[in-house]
Formats: structure tokens, C-alpha cells, sequence
């Protein structure tokens, strides 16, 4: 298939996903329960593409450094630390994993 063509259904695509999204009804879109599958979706994808990041290697379930580092993160959440030492948390103890692990 060629690149092009790839990029021109893609593109086409996107335009219908917004436009089938212009077309629901503003009815539909007050509803509670739409409401609040909205509110908690991003909380989902993030979640999911953490848990992806932090747990897979290609195909594969792995349990490496990564892991800790967001067992540490985890943690500092817990504890209701300012963000950037959640993240720094995060950092030191995945390098020390990795580190200690070769």
C-alpha cells in the first residue's frame, strides 16, 4: 500500500470521526450518564496507556524498572506530594533500579 494512500484514508477518516461528532444531537450530550463517561474517559485512556507503558515490552508482560519507578510515583501520590516530586520520585527510582540490575 502506499504511503500516500495511507495518509489520505487516515485523513479522511479524522474528518468523519469530527464530523459524525458535530452531528449528535446537543440532547444526547446532556445527559448524566454521557456526562459522566466523559468526565472519567481521559481518566481511563491514561490509566490504560500507563499501565502499557510501565508493564509491556513488545508483546511481551514484563516486571522491570519501570514497575518501581511507578510503585514510587504511587507512592508519592499517596502522600500527596507536589507533582514534579512525584516525577522525580519516579525518575530516581527507576535509574536506580536499572542501575542495581544492570
Amino acid at each position: 500500500m502506499n504511503i500516500w494512500i495511507a495518509i489520505g484514508l487516515t485523513a479522511v477518516g479524522c474528518y468523519a470521526v469530527k464530523l459524525v461528532g458535530l452531528l449528535i444531537p446537543a440532547g444526547a450530550l446532556e445527559r448524566p450518564l454521557v456526562q459522566r463517561l466523559a468526565a472519567l474517559l481521559p481518566v481511563a485512556l491514561l490509566a490504560a496507556l500507563t499501565a502499557q507503558q510501565a508493564f509491556a515490552d513488545g508483546r511481551e508482560l514484563v516486571l522491570d524498572a519501570r514497575a518501581a519507578g511507578l510503585a514510587a510515583a504511587a507512592v508519592a501520590l499517596l502522600l500527596r506530594a507536589p507533582f514534579l516530586v512525584v516525577v522525580a520520585a519516579a525518575v530516581l527510582v527507576t535509574a536506580g533500579v536499572r542501575a542495581l540490575t544492570g
